[in-house]
């Protein structure tokens, strides 16, 4: 009995080793396939080398063509205009200098003295400033243009900025701080103008 016991328990001890899966030893060439912690460390983007996508997110966009071109390639008087009208509507007062009001001769001499050219700011004055333009016909853009007082066409009493000419015509139109609409433009065919018109002046260079 005890035979049997002894040679039951040896039995059973073989077939537990035997069911137990000795684990396989790696060799050191098979190593090399798995990466060491230095290599597992993500690698910084070449600064200089563009990515794959580089071409389709432009980094700077192109301005269009008539955006890229400088204001200050305009014509002087087409800026003289231009900063003009920017007061379109602002409200008139006698005497006012601006910017939130202006008389007539106080808004010819704000948007000159914007651009370096100073005027006396009083109408009479300033039809003697500058150069004397012959003829109607003579006018440009940015030219001052003078009218008379409503009681006298005679004597000054109004000045305004040349902003187009119809050649059809020979009228013009002006931008000028009206008594009734503030800063506005009108053309010089409208009966009230017609009648009053004295004469210009040019303070800008000839175009």
């Amino acid at each position: 009995m005890r035979r049997n016991l002894i040679f039951l328990a040896l039995t059973l001890t073989v077939l537990s080793c035997a069911s137990v899966r000795r684990a396989t030893p790696i060799a050191v060439e098979d190593l090399k396939q798995y990466p060491t912690a230095e290599e597992k460390k993500p690698t910084a983007p070449d600064p200089k080398k563009p990515s794959v996508d580089a071409d389709k997110y432009p980094t700077k966009l192109e301005p269009k063509e008539e955006e890229a071109a400088p204001k200050r390639n305009r014509p002087l008087s087409q800026q003289v205009i231009d900063y003009a009208r920017t007061y379109t509507g602002t409200p008139y007062k006698l005497g006012a200098a601006g910017p939130n009001q202006f008389d007539c001769s106080h808004f010819t001499t704000h948007v000159f003295k914007h651009f370096g050219y100073t005027l006396t700011p009083y109408t009479v004055t300033q039809f003697s400033e500058g150069r004397e333009v012959p003829s109607f016909g003579d006018l440009q853009p940015g030219d001052l243009v003078f009218f008379g007082k409503r009681g006298s066409v005679r004597n000054i009493g109004h000045v305004g900025i040349v902003v187009s000419i119809n050649e059809e015509n020979g009228s013009f139109n002006f931008i000028h701080a009206s008594v009734s609409k503030g800063v506005t433009e009108d053309n010089s065919n409208h009966p009230y103008f017609m009648m009053r018109y004295i004469g210009a002046r040019r303070v800008l260079p000839d175009e």
